[in-house]
Order: C-alpha cells, then sequence, then structure tokens
C-alpha cells in the first residue's frame, strides 16, 4: 500500500532522529540533513542503477551494506553513513575501480580514492597496465569516441539509451567479469549500429569513457584547457522545442556543447542536431559551395 501524501517516515541517521517524506530514499535523506554520501553511477533524474556501491551505507541488523541511492528509508532504521564497515566498503570499491580502468578524466572519482586512502597498487600487476586500460580509443565516426579503458561500467550511458532518454537501445553491457565491456550488437562500428547520434550517453558519462571527438582531439594534442573555456547559454535554433543549450568555447571555437540537467525541457538531453550540429557557426560554407 503506498503511502499518504504528506506521510513522513522517522529515523535515525548518525545518531540523530531525522524524519523524512516517506518514500524518499536514504540518498535524498542524508542530503536533506546535509550528510555526504558519494556516488557515481547515480544520477539526479535517472532511475538508480546500483552497480558502482560507493553510496553504500550501513543500516543496523542487515546483513550487507545498504546502497543509498535506491533504498528507501524505514520507519526506526537506524542507519551510519560513516562506520568501519561503510569505510572499508568505499576504500575497496576505490581500489577495484582505480586499479582497472584509468580515472585521469574523472576528478570526482580520483578524489573519493584520495578520501578513502584507496591503494589501487595492492591489485595491480607489477610492470604493465591491466588489459583492460591497455585496449585502443574507439574512433570510428567524427562526432564522438569510445575509451573503454576509462569506462566503470557505471551503466549511466545504457540507460540513458534505452529508456531513460532516448529509448535507442543501440548499446548494453556485453562479456561477463573482467570481460564486460559497454559494445553495441555484435560489437559493430557506431555507424554500422543502431545508435542515432544523439550524444546523450557522452552527456551521462562520468569518466571520459565518451567523449566529444573534438575533446579528444584537443586532449591528445595537450590543448584541451577548461580553465580558459567559456559557457554560453542559448537556444537550439533547429526546432521550436527550445532545447537550452551550454557552448563551452575555447580560443573563440566552440568545443562542445551540453544541456543543463535541471532544465525543464531537456533535462540534459539532446538530439543530434543539438548535440552536434554547431560547426555552421564556425565553420561557414563558402559561398561556391
Amino acid at each position: 500500500m503506498s503511502d499518504k501524501p504528506g506521510t513522513t517516515v522517522e529515523f535515525t541517521l548518525n545518531n540523530e532522529r531525522r524524519s523524512v517524506p516517506a518514500g524518499s530514499t536514504l540518498l535524498e535523506a542524508c542530503r536533506a540533513a546535509g550528510v555526504p554520501v558519494p556516488t557515481l553511477c547515480f544520477l539526479d533524474g535517472m532511475t538508480p542503477a546500483n552497480a558502482c556501491r560507493i553510496c553504500v551505507v550501513e543500516v543496523e541488523g542487515a546483513r550487507a551494506l545498504a546502497p543509498a541511492c535506491s533504498r528507501q528509508v524505514e520507519a526506526g532504521m537506524v542507519v551510519r553513513t560513516e562506520s568501519e564497515r561503510v569505510a572499508l566498503a568505499r576504500r575497496l570499491v576505490m581500489e577495484f575501480l582505480a586499479s582497472s580502468v584509468d580515472l585521469t578524466c574523472a576528478p570526482e572519482a580520483a578524489a573519493y580514492a584520495r578520501q578513502f586512502g584507496a591503494d589501487p597498487e595492492r591489485y595491480a600487476r607489477s610492470g604493465a597496465p591491466p588489459e583492460t586500460v591497455a585496449q585502443p580509443v574507439k574512433v570510428d565516426n567524427d562526432l564522438y569516441v569510445r575509451d573503454l579503458s576509462r569506462c566503470i561500467l557505471c551503466y549511466r550511458c545504457v540507460d540513458a539509451c534505452g529508456e531513460e532518454a532516448q529509448n535507442t537501445f543501440a548499446i548494453a553491457v556485453a562479456g561477463r567479469g573482467f570481460d564486460a565491456r559497454i559494445a553495441t550488437e555484435f560489437d559493430h562500428s557506431l555507424p554500422d549500429s543502431a545508435c542515432v547520434f544523439c550524444g546523450n550517453c557522452i552527456g551521462v558519462c562520468p569518466t571520459g569513457a565518451l567523449m566529444f571527438k573534438s575533446e579528444h582531439d584537443l586532449r591528445r594534442e595537450g590543448t584541451w584547457d577548461e580553465a580558459r573555456q567559456t559557457h554560453t547559454e542559448t537556444i537550439c535554433p533547429y526546432c521550436g522545442v527550445g532545447c537550452a543549450l551550454t557552448l563551452h568555447v575555447q580560443e573563440n571555437r566552440i568545443v562542445k556543447v551540453s544541456s543543463p540537467r535541471d532544465h525543464s525541457v531537456t533535462q540534459g538531453h539532446l538530439c543530434i542536431k543539438g548535440r552536434f550540429g554547431w560547426q555552421f557557426v564556425q565553420d561557414p560554407p563558402k559561398p561556391s559551395e
């Protein structure tokens, strides 16, 4: 039976009694109380994937730690976010991730690794990068690249390609264990897959595993510099929907486009025209063309 509107639930969070609206998740309750809880796979506006486990908290009486992003608060629940079990679990999560993927384009994840004292060298093979990091970047189109050496399998891109945004279902998780990876059907290249190049997978990727080709090229040249970039808010000119765009500009050239997650029209998602159709602004066709 669903709770009546306005119903609240009382519970204990880090030894303090709290009251939250019924149906709140532990993450929502912690945020309301000003208690920080780390997240990687979770993104506001999307259904929790329960993939990374960095947000786990301890619920008194429960055998396993609970993912705060999806577990709802229950009446009388006693929750601890800073216990030794929680700290150990978060440290292990970051050690496993940092020892198996490249987090250099994931400042939030790298900060968690430092915060929880992760030592990824404990799981690294001496003298050789893990196979997941050694694989080459997939560049098979002019719009975006796939660098699976940076992928933490958070499922955000899969969900954005599926029911959370685009409903194209062009990508999914293939393989198991260390062979698990984000792939198209039959591992086809993106142009030969069902991908419609909306780029919504890029918009939700937290680690740079999916990246604008323009950004990838600048990073490879060593000229990508977010500190020198400016942001310009505008509206997509292609149709009447009114999608909000944020133009990321470096040296007077657009280097990528995003959309605010809190915008009522887009919720951070765009189509191929809004995401990639901006070259005409800086490279207009010549009169003879």
